[in-house]
């Protein structure tokens, strides 16, 4: 504490303290600075230590009554925090200035030293300064509250798609994780036909739904449910729901066009493959190898469905083969695939090696040889119940529509040296998944170059190396250069660090 004077233009004689006798300046209560703090403590009633609130996960601060801020250590922004907690006791001072004193971060104390003025006996003016101890105290906010509590939310994104095969929703999840849609929500659960992701606020919901729409055909249908209303504020409280419903097509489906929709499309077969599944369905006619899209507006506009589901498939070997080179196409087509090679096969089931011999037509000429097993639909001795195919001309319709070559399925498991990461989600009531359907997904990653793009594609350090992007057999296979090396604490900071840092 000291005595703060304006300075004389004349000089002055010194007098006695009227207390201890000590000569000094003049002064309005005749005084030493010793004596004054003895008599008068100007920071009383300004406490000397102070609660703050801390949220560990996501490290911010409460600002009464109910605001969080993100304040860094001896910032601005936390100087002020700390100042309006003792606010409503310095309203009989004089805040000259105040900084931080230095404490170690992880002691849960926050120093700050304040210099403080108060006019005392006779308008004398003392200045002190002393230092407040902020004790950091966790408590949990409300956004956190709602994560952890994974049942309290405002808006669910439903993602449905009624089909048999989940090849989609594989890629869906794989995109997802790779733009981090996924963290926002406060719980993901897992559904028969789909997967709902809970938000807390509108707003990510919203920004999800925007995603799909760009990234898989879909339509989406908007409802809200009123939860609360304050009469007072005329404010409401609602829990809105988005439905997404992804078009029922997968990869390796095949389908028959309605004849307007075939016409607009390049006058192209009615009987088509879908070769891929993207923000489009890419489809392929086997018998012209013409290739067209169709986005999810001409879908819902002429529907189409799969003929067949993934367990019909049957397994055939190739008798014989002729490839087709420079067929011409017809008045209006539309473009030709240049990845694929057109051919005509002689091909009899494994499984009736003394039976018939079938006749047809496949895109699969650049990869097929005679001796070579290939997996198809057989629609000859199929019973198909379809509106567009019923009305087609029997000769028009294929014996056999083959889909993709067969190569050892266990040896491309145990030779495959990549992963992928998958979301955590609730699967309580749900029968465990089928892993025949995600090995077909990994496997259709592995022959589709342009599917595997746009994911993130993990190397599997417990696997052996790629020694070559193809192995003896011919299976194609994701090489090194395509793959990203998965992050380890272990790796940084060592065995000791990671379980540091985990704790």
């Amino acid at each position: 504490m000291e005595y703060v004077q304006a300075p004389a233009t004349i000089s002055q004689a010194n007098i006695l303290c009227c207390t201890c006798g000590v000569p000094i300046p003049p002064n309005p209560a005749n005084m030493c600075v010793a004596c004054l703090r003895t008599q008068v403590d100007i920071s009383e009633g300004i406490p000397k230590q102070v609660t703050v609130n801390f949220c560990k996960q996501c490290e911010r601060y409460l600002q009464p009554p109910a605001t969080w801020m993100s304040c860094a250590l001896e910032s601005r922004e936390l100087l002020s925090l700390c100042l309006k907690k003792i606010k409503s006791s310095m309203t009989k001072v004089r805040l000259i200035d105040a900084g931080f004193l230095w404490t170690e971060p992880h002691s849960k104390r926050i120093k700050m030293k304040v210099t403080i003025q108060k006019e005392v006996m006779n308008g004398a003016i003392l200045q002190q300064v002393f230092v407040v101890e902020f004790v950091i105290q966790y408590q949990m906010c409300d956004d956190c509250h709602r994560v952890e509590a994974k049942d309290f939310w405002k808006a669910v994104v439903q993602v449905r798609q009624k089909t048999s095969h989940k090849k989609t929703f594989y890629y869906l999840e794989q995109l997802i994780l790779k733009h981090k849609l996924h963290q926002n929500a406060l719980n993901i659960k897992e559904m028969n036909d789909g997967i709902d992701f809970y938000y807390s606020t509108k707003q990510h919901a919203q920004k999800m739904t925007d995603f799909l729409q760009c990234t898989v055909p879909c339509r989406s249908k908007t409802s809200q449910r009123l939860i609360s209303h304050d009469i007072h504020s005329n404010t409401f409280n609602y829990k809105s729901t988005y439905s997404m419903e992804i078009v029922p097509v997968c990869k390796d489906n095949v389908i028959c066009l309605s004849p307007k929709l075939a016409q607009s499309l390049g006058n192209m077969g009615q009987v088509c493959v879908c070769v891929r599944v993207t923000s489009t369905i890419h489809l392929i006619d086997p018998n012209t190898l013409q290739i067209a899209e169709v986005d999810g507006g001409t879908f819902w506009r002429y529907p189409f469905s799969s003929l067949c589901s993934p367990r019909q498939l049957e397994e055939f070997i190739v008798m014989d083969i002729d490839v087709l080179r420079n067929q011409k196409l017809g008045a209006g087509a539309g473009i030709r695939s240049n990845k694929h090679l057109l051919a005509e096969l002689w091909v009899q089931k494994t499984s009736e090696m003394d039976g018939q011999q079938y006749h047809c037509r496949t895109y699969l000429g650049h990869l097929l040889n005679i001796g070579d097993l290939v997996q198809g639909y057989d629609f000859v001795n199929s019973n198909i119940n379809d509106e567009h195919l019923n009305k087609m001309k029997p000769h028009a319709i294929p014996d056999v529509v083959l889909i993709k070559k067969c190569y050892d399925r266990n040896r491309r498991s145990k030779r495959r040296n990549w992963k992928l990461h998958e979301m955590d989600r609730d699967r309580e009531g749900m029968a465990p998944n089928d892993e025949r359907q995600y090995e077909d997904f990994l496997e259709d990653l592995e022959e589709d170059e342009a599917l595997r793009k746009n994911i993130n594609i993990y190397r599997d350090a417990s696997k052996v190396a790629v020694e070559s992007d193809t192995d003896e057999e011919g299976a194609p296979r994701v090489s090194l250069a395509e793959m990203l090396e998965e992050l380890s604490l272990t790796d940084a900071t060592g065995e000791d660090g990671a379980e540091m840092m985990t704790e």
